[in-house]
């Protein structure tokens, strides 16, 4: 598969990459995250792992204020948000998921909708494409990601690894400058999963911004360019996967992987 995406090393232009800057979520007493901080390059690949309780969906889904963040910042491609008392405007939180895509652990398609009309829908309705554009581009990913006999398929019909997939070309459908992962694999069997990181892993070939939270550490070392550890609600550690992966710095990341690479 291949993505019209640039290369490593020569990505097309993005308009900004990620910041964020101390950005916390509460809810009421209960401090979920506290003082997170992040900058990315446009093109890089980010892994964030951990613990469970860590915060770690709770941060992604802050990201695109599904969850709105209670302090802080966010800046992704171009688009910039600022926490606080009052909730940012409509077209600030429309532009910021505009330019981020997302794909959950459970696939979210529509299940009345075909694979074509999954894909299809969103464009028309957000980006206001014509049925026949839509389409085309609809069809164009859907060989991209390895599924273009199934258009016309419904989703109960596909098996969750093509599931994800759809749910993957459909995110991309909308032109996003960042992608979103949170845990895209844990829903399906070790075999199966291994379609859905192969996707990403040409995505990421391929130049595209992505911050994954995920449990796949083969994934996290080889794929991303760096690590992010997070633990009870904040930021361990940060640097080169192979780096954290092999030479972690902090206990509780020592302690995390010795429990996850010892299985």
């Amino acid at each position: 598969m291949v993505f019209n995406l640039g290369t490593k090393t020569s990505p097309i232009p993005l308009s900004g990459g990620v910041q964020v800057s101390q950005l916390g979520k509460s809810y009421g007493d209960h401090k979920v995250l506290s003082n997170v901080n992040l900058a990315m390059g446009e093109g890089e690949v980010v892994s964030i792992i951990g613990p469970s309780g860590a915060g770690k969906s709770t941060f992604l889904r802050c990201l695109n204020y599904l969850e709105a963040p209670t302090e802080g910042a966010i800046t992704i491609g171009g688009a910039r948000v600022v926490a606080g008392e009052k909730r940012p405007d409509k077209a600030a939180l429309n532009h910021l998921r505009r330019v981020t895509g997302m794909v959950f652990q459970s696939f979210n398609l529509f299940p009345h909708l075909s694979v074509l009309e999954n894909i299809t829908l969103p464009q028309r309705k957000v980006l206001g494409r014509s049925t026949q554009e839509a389409e085309e581009v609809a069809q164009s990913l859907l060989n991209q990601v390895g599924l273009p006999q199934k258009a016309k398929e419904y989703p109960a019909r596909l098996s969750g690894g093509q599931q994800q997939r759809i749910a993957i070309a459909r995110a991309l459908a909308l032109d996003p400058k960042v992608m979103l992962f949170d845990e895209p694999t844990s829903a399906l069997d070790p075999e199966i999963g291994l379609e859905v990181l192969a996707v990403m892993r040409d995505l990421a070939d391929a130049g595209m911004t992505m911050l994954v939270v995920t449990h796949e550490m083969n994934f996290a070392r080889d794929v991303s360019d760096r690590v992010m550890v997070m633990g009870n609600g904040g930021v361990l550690e940060i640097g080169p996967s192979k780096e954290v992966m092999s030479e972690p710095t902090h206990d509780r990341t020592r302690q995390f992987l010795r429990a996850v690479l010892d299985r």
